[in-house]
């Protein structure tokens, strides 16, 4: 395992364990409930963070999402294609969230990143230089990607603990 790839995984281990801190013991009122009435829930915004890994980490490692392949669009049950990850989502969509237990969150947040703790320990530096998406100039090579997550996963936790902090304190 190079020096990057720790890096890598360490920033993915700091979102699952502010994940873990904001879901855990969160009942459903706190997960569900929003600080006003077209903003994320708690729910929502884990929910859409994990499914962003699954889908943006299972595509450069060429396998199939943890929401699919290990059943979790099932288990959530929501009204929502396989493939949607949440982007672009309405007030409405939202509300769909409001019923997900804290156990299926931090569950398949933890499967997900389990899958890219496996997928980064088989990466090479040179890996990281591999060009994943010519659709931009420049194109986005592997580590682009993959900070890419970092970063959007990162802020939607940090949205999570603190929407956790304003409805405990109303």
């Amino acid at each position: 395992m190079t020096a990057s790839t720790q890096l890598l995984m360490d920033a993915f281990d700091r979102i699952a364990g502010v994940v873990r801190s904001t879901v855990r013991g969160a009942d459903a009122d706190i997960l569900g409930g929003r600080v006003d009435p077209d903003a994320n829930s708690i729910a929502w915004l884990v929910w859409h963070l994990t499914r962003i890994q699954d889908d943006h980490v299972s595509e450069v490692a060429d396998r199939a999402q943890a929401w699919t392949e290990e059943g979790w669009a099932e288990r959530f049950g929501l009204p929502f294609d396989v493939s949607d990850t949440g982007y672009g989502h309405s007030s409405e969509d939202v509300a769909q969230l409001a019923d997900v237990s804290a156990s299926d969150l931090v569950g398949y947040h933890e499967a997900v990143r389990a899958r890219t703790t496996e997928f980064l320990r088989t990466l090479t530096d040179d890996d990281l230089d591999r060009v994943v998406d010519r659709n931009w100039d420049p194109p986005v090579t592997l580590a682009v990607r993959l900070v890419s997550v970092i970063s959007d996963d990162l802020q939607h936790a940090g949205q999570a603990a603190y929407v956790k902090g304003v409805l405990e304190r109303r």
